[in-house]
C-alpha cells in the first residue's frame, strides 16, 4: 500500500537521499534487529543510526518532511 508513495520520495529526493525497501520476511535478521513489530515500518538514518521512525501508512509530505529535517 505504501510503496507506491515510497517510489515516488525516491524520484523526488534522487541524489540528495538514498531511498530503499527491505522486505521484512525475507530479511528476519534485520526486522529484529531494529525491533520492527509492525508493516509498514519506515526507518530514518542518518550516519548509519536510526534518526526517526514512522509506523503504519503515511502521507508522501510526511515523509518527505522527516527526511528534510536531516538533510
Amino acid at each position: 500500500m505504501l510503496a507506491p508513495t515510497v517510489d515516488q520520495v525516491a524520484d523526488d529526493f534522487e541524489g540528495r537521499a538514498k531511498v530503499v525497501k527491505l522486505n521484512v520476511d525475507d530479511n528476519a535478521e534485520t526486522s529484529a534487529r531494529y525491533n520492527i513489530r509492525g508493516i509498514p515500518t519506515l526507518l530514518l538514518f542518518k550516519g548509519g543510526e536510526v534518526r526517526d521512525q514512522i509506523v503504519g501508512a503515511t502521507s508522501k509530505d510526511h515523509i518527505a518532511r522527516l527526511i528534510e529535517a536531516q538533510l
